[in-house]
């Protein structure tokens, strides 16, 4: 998994090259990764937890709201259901290629619509660890690569999770900028992500008031 010591924008490009590869990868070898990661997750609970919890001490530190701390703090249930939540994603019919309508012309030429990956998909949100993994799943079972940018409330966590998607991303032979994570940052950040024309073809910000991800 790539990370953005790199520019917005070389991160980006990189995400759109292997968009290119990940919209050929075959649905055994996406689902592979993700079980791979589940597992990984499964196995790494207490480094995962060191990790968050020392997130959690400087929110509180700065004076994060008891909102945000909740949304920030990771427990075992909670890592449990992101592996479960991965599997699940594993689990699901491969949308890529899922003819959606047909129809035959007048000449007899046969005429499909089909589902194809959108290409890089950028995920904005705050506070909460599991949307990296979330977010980075959906995008990989879908043959779409992600640029995910997270909270710097988060940021250890985060980087802990960026870590075990880059070796199941390494184990499965995947590019390493399928998914990757901008730290850091501040508005100036958002703002070139924002204008990366022709690099990024969809940006979800994630409400966090609402608790759902929205256009």
């Amino acid at each position: 998994m790539a990370t953005a010591a790199k520019s917005v924008v070389d991160t980006c490009r990189e995400a759109k090259d292997a968009a290119h590869l990940l919209a050929r990868i075959s649905t055994q070898a996406k689902d592979a990764c993700l079980r791979d990661l589940a597992d990984r997750l499964e196995g790494s609970v207490d480094a995962l937890l060191e990790a968050n919890s020392a997130d959690v001490d400087a929110g509180r530190a700065g004076g994060l709201n008891e909102a945000l701390i909740d949304r920030l703090t990771l427990t075992e249930a909670r890592i449990a259901e992101m592996a479960k939540g991965v599997r699940e994603i594993a689990d699901l019919a491969d949308p890529v290629g899922e003819v959606v309508e047909g129809w035959t012309l007048e000449n007899g030429l046969e005429v499909a619509k089909k589902r194809v990956p959108i290409g890089v998909v950028a995920v904005v949100y705050e506070a909460r660890p599991n949307v990296t993994v979330d977010a980075a799943a959906l995008c990989l079972k879908s043959g779409n690569a992600a640029v995910l940018r997270g909270s710097s409330s988060a940021e250890g966590s985060n980087a802990f999770l960026a870590g075990l998607i880059g070796e199941a991303l390494a184990a499965a032979e995947l590019p390493a900028a399928s998914v990757s994570l901008l730290s850091g940052g501040g508005h100036e950040q958002l703002a070139e992500l924002a204008t990366a024309e022709g690099l990024v073809d969809l940006i979800i910000p994630k409400d966090e008031r609402s608790g759902s991800a929205t256009e």
